[in-house]
């Protein structure tokens, strides 16, 4: 695999990937262009009007770029992909870029990706791809996972005085919250373990969203868990713990605990 991430000054982010195709570049170009072909691998059914691209749910797109069988850019939404084609040898280089703003969806959209080019491979080869089910949602979360260490992608980071944790998680908040004993959590008793560090000793429960959202004080400053909706199937966990930063590594551990567990 050969991944990298880009971050821009606006606050972007570029998803960079590429693969060797034994193909030649003119039936690669077909595969990625033509919506007969990318039925076999994208990730949403395609039509195409001219320039402009819908994909059966959500927003549209536009094509930005249409030079064959070399590049191929359309937006997708705010979002941005690009194909760009090489001739290798008797194959073709393709890179693949996906510019976006959710920079913790990174590793999301490199998972998703990798699939779909390992479709696309399959498409081109002519033979059959592995469907959906309990196994291929498992092999997803896993390559989530691996996705988050290979780009290097910081959950933690200190802003404002405190600390924030954002990570996207492989599982739906209500298997996070039951993961976490929010179902035990009460207003005024001390918060479940898993809501906790040793580094910051907690007060009682404070509020509570039944699945989405649990505070309590820790004498320096208030810890914050909610749980939102992310990219993938997953929730996106933001942790934040006001007027502290010496907790950022403890919370930062605690978090890649919980992922993992989700596993």
């Amino acid at each position: 695999m050969n991944e990298s991430v880009t971050l821009h000054a606006d606050g972007r982010t570029t998803l960079r990937m590429q693969r060797r195709l034994p193909h030649p570049p003119g039936k690669v170009w077909r595969a990625v262009t033509g919506p007969e072909h990318m039925a076999a691998w994208f990730p949403a059914e395609v039509s195409i009007d001219g320039d402009r691209i819908a994909y059966g749910f959500g927003p549209g797109g536009r094509i930005t770029v249409n030079d064959p069988p070399r590049v191929f850019a359309h937006t997708w939404g705010d979002d941005e992909l690009r194909w760009e084609l090489a001739p290798d040898g008797d194959g073709t280089l393709l890179t693949f870029t996906h510019t976006f703003a959710d920079r913790h969806g990174a590793a999301s959209f490199a998972a998703g990706w990798h699939t779909c080019l390992a479709a696309l491979h399959a498409h081109l080869d002519e033979r059959p791809f592995p469907g959906t089910g309990d196994t291929a949602r498992l092999h997803t979360a896993r390559l989530h996972e691996d996705f988050i260490a290979i780009l290097g992608l910081p959950s933690a980071t200190v802003t404002d005085g405190g600390v924030r944790v954002e990570r996207q998680l492989t599982r739906p908040a209500e298997d996070v919250w039951q993961r976490l004993g929010g179902p035990e959590a009460t207003v005024g008793a001390p918060p479940p373990q898993p809501f906790t560090v040793p580094a910051a000793p907690p007060g009682p429960v404070s509020r509570i969203e039944a699945g989405k959202l649990l505070e309590y004080d820790t004498g320096g400053g208030t810890v914050r868990w909610e749980l939102a909706a992310g990219t993938g199937h997953g929730a996106r966990l933001v942790l934040t713990h006001a007027g502290q930063t010496a907790t950022l590594d403890a919370w930062r551990v605690r978090v890649e605990e919980l992922a993992a567990s989700l596993l």
